[in-house]
Formats: C-alpha cells, sequence, structure tokens
C-alpha cells in the first residue's frame, strides 16, 4: 500500500527525489537579518523548505543555574550553560515567524516548524503551516503528539532515542488522533553524531514496522551518511543549516554551509535516480557499448581456401566479430573467400 503523500504540494515518496530540510535552529544568532539571509542561501542550494523551533526559555525549562538545569557533559557544544541560557540564546523569536515564512513562500520554498508546547501549535495554526515536526526530545510527549495530530496536517517525528516500545506509542497516539500523514525521521540525538553511531538500517525495518514514510534526520558532519540514506528508502533529509560555520551559533559546530547543502541536492537526487530496478543486459543507452566489446577478427590478408588458426585471428576490438566464445570452434575451419586484415569472423566467412 502506497504511503506516500503531499506537503504543500510537494509529493514525499519514493517515486521522487528526497525532499530536503533545512534547519535553522538557532543559527540566525539572533538576527532577523541573519536569519532571512539564511533563507536566501537554502534556497539557492536548492533545498525544497526551511524548519523553524517555536519555543521561548519559559515554554521549555525553568531559569534555574544549578543541578540537572545546567549543562555538566564537558563533551556537549553548550558545556557550562543553563538549559535556560542556552533556550534563550537559540529561540526564535516567535514575532519573526511570519516574515521568514512570506520570504521562504517568494522564493519558492515550504516553511514550517517545529512546536515544542501546545501553546506552539496554536500559535503555528495562526500562520497556517503546511506541516509539523515533532523533535527527538520530544517524541515522547504524547500530549503535544496528540495535539499536533488534531491539525489533520503531516507530522514528522524524529525517532532519536525511541525505543519501538515508545515509538509504537508516538505512531498510536498520532494516528488516533487525527494524523493520517507520518514521516518517521532517524536520528542520532548527539551533536554532532557519528557515522558508527547512525544505523541507516533501521530506515527499511522503521517503513516495514510503521507503514509510512521514513527519512533522516542527520547530525553527522558531511553529506554522505544522508546520500546512503536514499539508497534505503529515505524519502527525506533534513540537515542544519548555517551561512558559515566560522560565524559560530549554537547549532553551527554540526550544519551544513550552502554549497555542502546544494551538493547534498544534488547528490540525493542522484541517489536517489541510481536506485533504478533489478535490471540485467545493456541498457538502451549502453546499445553503442556493445561496439568496444572483443570479438574474433581476422589479423593477417588471407586467401580463399586458408584455414584460421591461432596465428591468423584475434579476439580484439571492436565488437563485430563471432563473440570470443566460439574462437576454439572456428580454429581449423577454411575460408571460403579471400580477407583482407581486419576482416572480422562469422559464420558465412567459413566453409
Amino acid at each position: 500500500m502506497s504511503t506516500a503523500f503531499n506537503i504543500g504540494g510537494r509529493v514525499i515518496s519514493r517515486e521522487v527525489s528526497p525532499f530536503v530540510i533545512a534547519e535553522m535552529s538557532g543559527n540566525h544568532n539572533q538576527s532577523l537579518e541573519r536569519a532571512l539571509a539564511i533563507v536566501d542561501a537554502a534556497a539557492a542550494a536548492g533545498a525544497h523548505a526551511i524548519k523553524l523551533q517555536t519555543y521561548t526559555a519559559d515554554t521549555m525549562t525553568l531559569d534555574i543555574s544549578a543541578g540537572e538545569f545546567s549543562i555538566e557533559d564537558p563533551n556537549s557544544l553548550w558545556y557550562g550553560s543553563s538549559l535556560y541560557q542556552l533556550y534563550q540564546q537559540a529561540y526564535t523569536p516567535w514575532e519573526w515567524h511570519e516574515p521568514i515564512m512570506a520570504h521562504a513562500r517568494q522564493l519558492g520554498m515550504l516553511c514550517f516548524s517545529t512546536p515544542f508546547d501546545e501553546s506552539a501549535v496554536d500559535f503555528l495554526e495562526g500562520l497556517n503551516v503546511p506541516a509539523y515536526k515533532i523533535a527527538s526530545f520530544e517524541n515522547t510527549d504524547l500530549q503535544l503528539i496528540r495535539k499536533v495530530a488534531a491539525t489533520g496536517k503531516p507530522m514528522i517525528i524524529s525517532t532519536g532515542m525511541a525505543s519501538v516500545s515508545e515509538l509504537g506509542d508516538a505512531v498510536a497516539t498520532a494516528r488516533d488522533a487525527g494524523c493520517k500523514n507520518l514521516i518517521l525521521l532517524k536520528c542520532t540525538s548527539t551533536y554532532p553524531a557519528s557515522p558508527a553511531n547512525t544505523n541507516l538500517l533501521t530506515i527499511p525495518h522503521m517503513r516495514q514496522l510503521f507503514d509510512c514514510e521514513v527519512g533522516i534526520s542527520d547530525h553527522t558532519m558531511g553529506v554522505g551518511v544522508s546520500v546512503a540514506a536514499v539508497a534505503l528508502g529515505a524519502t527525506v533529509i533534513e540537515k542544519h543549516f548555517t551561512l558559515s560555520r566560522d560565524d559560530g551559533g549554537v547549532d553551527s559546530a554540526f550544519s551544513l554551509e550552502p554549497h555542502e547543502m546544494e551538493a547534498l541536492v544534488i547528490e540525493s537526487d542522484r541517489a536517489w535516480k541510481a536506485m533504478g530496478g533489478i535490471h540485467y543486459g545493456s541498457s538502451k543507452a549502453e546499445e553503442q557499448s556493445k561496439l568496444h566489446r572483443r570479438s574474433l577478427y581476422v589479423t593477417q590478408d588471407l586467401p580463399a581456401g586458408a584455414v584460421l588458426t591461432r596465428e591468423n585471428i584475434r579476439a580484439i576490438r571492436p565488437g563485430l566479430g563471432l563473440p570470443t566464445k566460439y574462437f576454439e570452434q572456428v580454429i581449423g575451419r577454411k575460408i571460403n573467400v579471400s580477407v583482407k586484415k581486419g576482416t572480422p569472423v562469422s559464420w558465412a566467412l567459413l566453409s
């Protein structure tokens, strides 16, 4: 059964090239001008959508700097910050959403967002977004999933950290609450993620298990992992995006720059086109190449009645003579006409 559908007129299906989402996140560095420039760069690179995140520090956490409210992992990009400070730095002001979305529409791009609480869903409904994304850290928030599903809009859920049981709960909740068009994105919730910790073989398994479209939310460096995901059936690719990693920002270290996003769009499309179907033998495009196979040719001028030997015929290019598999069968046979060096061997020549 087909699981294909469309988001804002853009088809999500294995029958078309992957839907590429540029995730702005907090890479605007609290500048609306930079946010609009990110939209410009994403459109120029060929991305199909730009995605925002809709929250405030107060809708995410409490203004506490101690204990579990502080990021103490020395390997974290955000080590030393409190959660509240991080979200204050990273959030996209809600009053920016409308101009960013309008600018994306002018450039022919879709724009939607990740809501992090129910108030964000109400706000985004007022902007008539074409779809919603549930972040990995919220994929167990069934109340939020239920609220989004009730809008009837397509829903994308990142699967980072979720067990099969937790994903089952999320999918069942979404569908019971009215979600008809669902995408699950294989995601590893480390920043950056390593290829070795990505487990792309989960993608076809998720498609079979949950009978929905699947893709990848890719936090690895570069584009190789995302392109490989296409070969395993990914129909959506989400990558964080910035103008320049050197400019800094909360997510810049694992975000693509414009030239990399352009490469992702091109290479994921090539990967999709290369999938094709199961095929043996020459394609239509290869027919001319058959000329350059080896075949049997006469290598000396020979009179009528001459015997073919290993000294006067060889397997060479081009391919207009008998196939080389007949070499032993024609050795010792006489020719019935005189021939010039470079004559292809054929059955008609033989006595």
